[in-house]
């Protein structure tokens, strides 16, 4: 008897790495026009003037990732992982400042 086996692909990136939209796009397997509209939701920001200067940081891609898992898992549409992705990020902040103010 075949044993089912689960493959898992990923890429590592450290928080210096920067991405491309196409690059982006392509990471994450998405059209550049579905980053856009993360970009119209504000759950990413990128760093440049112009579209073809853009450029987006490990962070953003984690947040893509968040929202692919919303609304994939989930069904969630773009505002509401818009949402989600905005409430996680003040549990973050929230957990950052317990811990300095307890001195874990």
């Amino acid at each position: 008897m075949m044993e089912k086996q689960t493959v898992l692909s990923g890429i590592v990136v450290d928080e210096k790495t920067e991405f491309t939209l196409h690059e982006l796009s392509r990471s994450c397997g998405k059209p550049a026009e579905w980053i856009l509209a993360l970009i119209d939701e504000g759950v990413i920001d990128p760093v440049g003037d112009k579209q073809a200067q853009w450029r987006f940081g490990a962070a953003c891609l984690r947040r893509v990732r968040i929202v692919q898992r919303l609304e994939c898992d989930l069904g969630v549409n773009l505002a509401g992982a818009a949402l989600a992705v905005e409430l996680l990020d003040e549990v973050e902040r929230l957990r950052a400042r317990l811990a300095a103010a307890t001195g874990r």
